[in-house]
This record gives structure tokens, C-alpha cells and sequence, in this order.
């Protein structure tokens, strides 16, 4: 008996139809789900180091549960994971480093915790995450959202002084920091899109190196309950990109950020076979 086709999903193709109408108009840097309504985070809302027993508690249930969510996705086929390529590169890391990543999907940073597990580093990675996702979301995403070793931005001045400097206390203690450069996640968009600036000046404040992971995707034969292809993952990892000290900051960073573009459109243009171009009419 043939199975019965499933749906594509209103909301997914209305995702996509904004991305097709973003990338035309340049809008790489905006996101295109309907995330519910953020608000600021304040600076004595948080502590985004020190957390104490509890921290440590919460940290470890989190993990736990999220480990638990991702083998099961594995088991159902709604997430397929394949070797990372290029592991070696993170391992060679002995101490802090910024790891940046193209952005796709909220299970992506899941994949990204694969490959730093993969790679044996001695310490811990950290993650950067947006605003709203750490004082908006409840259940069981808000829980792992806020205890996951996450460093959320803020649009309030003073809680982004003290994000910065756990960023700086992070990297001192040999540990990584995750971040997504392109600072959008724009749903199964499998070309790199231009890369912000902030990652790379905490990589020359902090003299740390970029690793930068690209992930390319790949349509698999299973059908996820939207109705597309359940996407193949396969992670790419370059080689670290160190901050040239004889460059003013400025200068560094802008170097770091033109080396990790770079990377990620060779990476884009060999595993698809294809030229990396944009529909951007402006």
C-alpha cells in the first residue's frame, strides 16, 4: 500500500518564501520565523558565570535532557548527523577559541555540541544566543535555553558589559565560545550569509583563534512530519584562524571575518558543486 503524502507545512512554506524575499532585498541579518515577542534583558536578571550548586544542577539535567532529545531525533530519523569533516582542526585547539557556525536551523547548535564532543577539547563550549530566546521561551526549550552553558546578548548596555566580560573569563580558562556570525537562522538556507563583526573582535580583544564550521545539507529519503526531506547534516571544520597582532583591532577583526567568509564559500562551492550567488537586487 503507498504511503499516504504528507503536507508541506503553510507555516515552513511561508518560511521560505520569506527567505527568497530577504535574500532579494539584502536582508540577511533579520530572521524570518515568528519567535514570540522578546524583551530586554536586565543586568540583575542574570549571572552568567558563578551559579553555584544549583547552576551546576540545573547545568547537568539540561545537558542530560538535551542529549536525550537529540538521540531520540537520531533514532526517528528527524535529525541525521554525518561525520564530521575536518574534526582535527578543533582538536588541535588547546586552549580558548571562538567556533563560528552558519545558522539554519535551532537544532543546529545540538549538531555543534556533537562535533566539539568529537574533537575531545579538555574544557567546555559556551554558547552565545539571542536576546529573546533566554527570556522568551518557557517549557522545556526555555530550560534548556537558559542552563545549557548559554551567554545571552542583551540590548541593554550594562548586561552586555557583563556578558563580555564572561566572554573574556570564558576564553581566559581554555574554554570555546560558540557563536553565529551570520545572526539569523534562516530555516534550511544552505548558502553562507554575510558575517557580523562581533565574533571576531572578541576573538582580537581576547587573542583567541576562529574555528569556523560550516554545515552543508543534504535531502535525505525519509519525509519529516512537515512534509520536506529530513536534512543531512555534514559539519566542515577549517582550520584555526589566528588574529595577526601586527593589524590594529579594527583591522584584525575585519581580516578574521574576510578569512571565515572565505572559508565558508569554499566549503559551499565545493560540497554543492555550484557558485555561490545571491538573488540581492540592491
Amino acid at each position: 500500500m503507498r504511503r499516504k503524502e504528507i503536507p508541506q507545512a503553510a507555516d515552513r512554506l511561508a518560511v521560505l518564501q520569506k527567505i527568497t524575499e530577504y535574500e532579494r532585498a539584502g536582508k540577511f541579518d533579520v530572521d524570518v520565523e515568528d519567535d514570540p515577542e522578546s524583551r530586554v534583558l536586565l543586568p540583575d536578571e542574570i549571572e552568567y558565570l558563578d551559579k553555584g550548586i544549583w547552576g551546576a544542577v540545573q547545568r547537568e539535567a539540561a545537558f542530560a535532557a538535551a542529549y536525550t532529545f537529540l538521540g531520540v531525533a537520531q533514532l526517528k530519523k528527524r535529525v541525521i548527523l554525518r561525520k564530521p569533516v575536518g574534526v582535527e582542526n578543533l582538536t588541535q585547539v588547546k586552549g580558548g577559541a571562538i567556533i563560528t557556525c552558519n545558522h539554519f536551523n535551532p537544532l543546529d547548535s545540538f549538531v555543534m555540541q556533537r562535533v566539539f564532543d568529537a574533537s575531545r577539547h579538555k574544557k567546555r563550549m559556551y554558547r552565545i544566543i539571542r536576546e529573546g530566546n533566554y527570556t522568551s521561551f518557557g517549557g522545556f526549550y526555555g530550560f534548556l535555553m537558559r542552563h545549557c552553558n548559554t551567554l545571552p546578548l542583551s540590548s541593554n548596555m550594562e548586561t552586555m558589559k557583563k556578558l563580555l566580560r564572561a566572554v573574556s573569563r570564558v576564553l581566559s580558562e581554555g574554554n570555546c565560545v560558540l557563536i553565529y556570525p551570520e545572526q539569523s537562522m534562516w530555516w534550511n538556507y544552505r548558502k553562507p550569509k554575510p558575517l557580523k563583526p562581533g565574533a571576531f573582535d572578541m576573538a582580537v580583544k581576547n587573542q583567541v583563534p576562529v574555528v569556523p564550521c560550516f554545515i552543508t545539507l543534504k535531502d535525505s529519503k525519509h519525509i519529516g512530519p512537515d512534509g520536506f526531506p529530513v536534512q543531512e547534516y555534514t559539519p566542515h571544520i577549517g582550520k584555526p584562524i589566528y588574529p595577526d597582532a601586527s593589524f590594529g583591532r579594527i583591522a584584525a577583526r575585519e581580516k578574521l571575518c574576510r578569512e571565515n567568509y572565505a572559508f565558508f564559500r569554499e566549503t559551499y562551492e565545493s560540497v554543492y558543486g555550484i557558485p555561490l550567488v545571491y538573488t540581492t537586487e540592491t
